[in-house]
């Protein structure tokens, strides 16, 4: 599809031809999970999977949103004056919440807009499709109205609609990477300061390909919280004796040394998995500029044994496509990526291999599982824009 087709999408909807279009992308982490929201440092990619929209500013204070990817939902209609979370508004309460706070920021929002949406990006697999639809929101709202909001502060605004508005408290990774994107680059963010430096991404003889569980995990609905919670429990009771702010400050021999303070085995199996993938994701960076490609596949096979022995977040489905990809001719490494809970794991597979991959790990899968996975091959991509009318989706 293209936007040419969705300018007549546009036009069968709302009766006019929109006047703008704009692009998000998806997002993978290559390794650093669940060490966001631990104030740890994290390695995400934007990807060139993600979400299209095409707008055109209205007269009056409606605004009116429909998306292909949801079209029994039909056109969903809100107010600038009504900018309050609403169930029944489903997937539209991503937009509004954008709004709502970007009016809070002090930015002035003149009239409402109309907007038809497109996702490729496989719904509820965890790539992010939430963020890239705020961010998208985001830079459409700067693009109709000229706001100019910087990008940081667009970034965390998203941040704060996953966090307040929809009510899951992650982190600010999928945001940052999917606002702060760029071609062939990974992102490594130290998510306690914001800090970051883009790490170039040369895989040549390689591909990452993202591997579909097709089990559809509800963020919100996950024990993803559960986890926070632990890890902040965690934190409370090694700070009784170290003077710090977040498990992503220890080393692993530090954690070693004062894991006894951690009461219960289950919490402190928690921390360790913060705390071990946090130094895991810093050599992955400098494994990557010396151009140990090898290396770097290990330390994402390492980052998928703890998430399912220690952080538990794995379950059958990912665990499956990961352990059948491990053994695959030409893989480097494989890891669940995300929240967990099903969702998507990626691997990094030779090129002439990537086509027995998918035949071999998809049969595995489908016998065990009893249902197809779905793969991808992805590139990594800008962060979001605005486009050309006539880009292609």
């Amino acid at each position: 599809m293209n936007v040419t087709t969705l300018n007549k999408i546009f036009l069968d909807m709302f009766g006019v031809l929109p006047r703008q279009a704009f692009f998000a992308p998806g997002r993978i982490n290559l390794i650093g999970e669940h060490t966001d929201y631990n104030g740890g440092h994290v390695f995400p990619c934007a990807i060139t999977y993600g979400t299209y929209a095409v707008a055109r500013k209205r007269d009056d204070k409606v605004f009116r949103l429909y998306s292909t990817n949801f079209p029994d939902k039909g056109i969903i209609e809100f107010n600038l004056n009504e900018l309050d979370y609403r169930k029944e508004d489903n997937w539209a309460n991503y937009p509004k919440g954008m709004i709502r706070y970007i009016l809070e920021a002090g930015y002035e929002i003149p009239s409402g807009f109309d907007c038809a949406i497109q996702g490729n990006i496989p719904n509820g697999a965890g790539l992010s499709s939430s963020a890239s639809i705020e961010l998208l929101t985001g830079v459409l709202m700067n693009g109709l109205f000229h706001l100019n909001i910087p990008r940081l502060d667009l970034i965390k605004i998203g941040k704060r609609v996953e966090n307040e508005f929809i009510g899951v408290n992650s982190g600010i990774m999928d945001q940052f990477a999917i606002g702060m994107g760029k071609a062939d680059a990974g992102i490594l963010l130290d998510c306690q300061t914001l800090k970051y430096e883009y790490a170039p991404i040369k895989l040549e003889d390689y591909k990452i390909l993202i591997m579909n569980t097709n089990k559809r995990r509800e963020l919100a609905d996950s024990k993803y919280n559960e986890r926070r919670g632990e890890c902040e429990e965690a934190l409370m009771q090694l700070q009784k004796k170290l003077p710090i702010v977040a498990l992503g400050q220890l080393s692993e021999a530090e954690f070693d040394e004062n894991q006894h303070l951690i009461m219960n085995e289950t919490v402190r199996k928690r921390a360790k998995h913060a705390v071990y993938e946090n130094v895991r994701t810093i050599k992955a960076l400098e494994e990557l500029k010396l151009g140990n490609l090898e290396t770097f596949g290990q330390l994402m096979n390492q980052s998928h044994v703890s998430l399912r022995d220690d952080y538990e977040v794995t379950g059958i489905e990912l665990d499956s496509l990961v352990e059948s990809a491990w053994k695959q001719n030409g893989v480097l490494g494989a890891r669940m990526t995300g929240a967990g809970f099903g969702g998507c794991a990626i691997a990094i597979v030779a090129n002439d291999e990537v086509d027995n991959f998918i035949a071999n790990v998809g049969a595995d899968y489908e016998e065990k599982i009893g249902y197809k996975a779905e793969f991808y091959v992805a590139s990594i991509g800008d962060g979001a824009k605005e486009i050309q009318m006539e880009e292609s989706i």
